[in-house]
């Protein structure tokens, strides 16, 4: 049941025929992971406090540093040294106190990855590189969670939905070529993870909500400095061990 509380703060949402009061208790009732709390994590993981999402789980290793600032609305100058997920925490916290939020400042790794997603009804993809990527997509196929990855570079960002069970996963995305290792740092301003951030929140929203995603099984890529889209259909590699093992 919403409060009145709720009802008051959602009502915009509530007006909403995709959603009305019935959403909004899936909403309440959700359980978010958000792997990543950085260019792509700290827009997602607002939004979603921001809509009602009742428990959200920040999961990352790192402490803020200043070359995080451009682009990492989570954290400002007097976080530099904290871990970003405590940093995080507090600040959505103020934003919604209403939202259960588990801060767990532990590496995303093959060790971790089962543990961390227990109980998880769909993950974020905020990660920064691509083996991390291949054991989330393999850990959430595995405990057939849905995850939504995003992935930025400059100006150009990419962001998709894989669900076990329906769509090609993101191995079947990577077939046979595995991309060089970005460098670090990488180039990258920051409004291109805050749209793309935004955007694995409002797939995040539709999934919970039921609705139709055009980005599950599908790759949008986005190319801000034309604001151009190009979608591409993910097919299930043949003998997949990941999705079809």
């Amino acid at each position: 049941m919403l409060t009145e509380q709720e009802h008051e703060r959602y009502q915009r949402q509530l007006l909403l025929s995709e959603i009305q009061e019935e959403g909004q208790e899936r909403l309440k009732s959700a359980r978010v992971a958000i792997i990543g709390v950085g260019g792509l994590g700290s827009p997602a993981a607002t939004y979603l406090a921001y809509a009602g999402i009742g428990n959200l789980r920040l999961i990352d290793r790192d402490r803020v540093e200043a070359s995080n600032l451009n682009r990492q609305t989570l954290h400002t100058p007097s976080d530099i040294g904290r871990p970003k997920v405590e940093s995080a925490k507090d600040k959505l916290a103020i934003a919604n106190p209403a939202v259960a939020i588990e801060a767990l400042q532990e590496e995303f790794n093959a060790q971790t990855a089962d543990r961390l997603l227990c109980d998880i009804d769909v993950a974020l993809d905020c990660l920064d590189n691509l083996t991390s990527r291949i054991l989330l997509n393999e850990a959430c196929f595995r405990a057939r969670i849905p995850f939504v990855h995003a992935a930025v570079h400059g100006f150009d960002g990419e962001v998709g939905l894989f669900v076990p069970g329906k769509t090609a996963c993101y191995s079947c995305y990577l077939g046979k070529r595995r991309p060089p290792a970005a460098s670090s740092p990488f180039p990258v301003i920051g409004t291109t993870p805050g749209l793309l951030g935004v955007i694995q929140a409002l797939e995040a929203l539709k999934w919970l909500l039921g609705l139709p995603s055009s980005t599950a099984g599908s790759i949008h890529f986005i190319q801000t400095l034309s604001l151009e889209c190009t979608r591409i259909r993910v097919a299930k590699l043949a003998g997949c061990i990941v999705c079809q093992g």
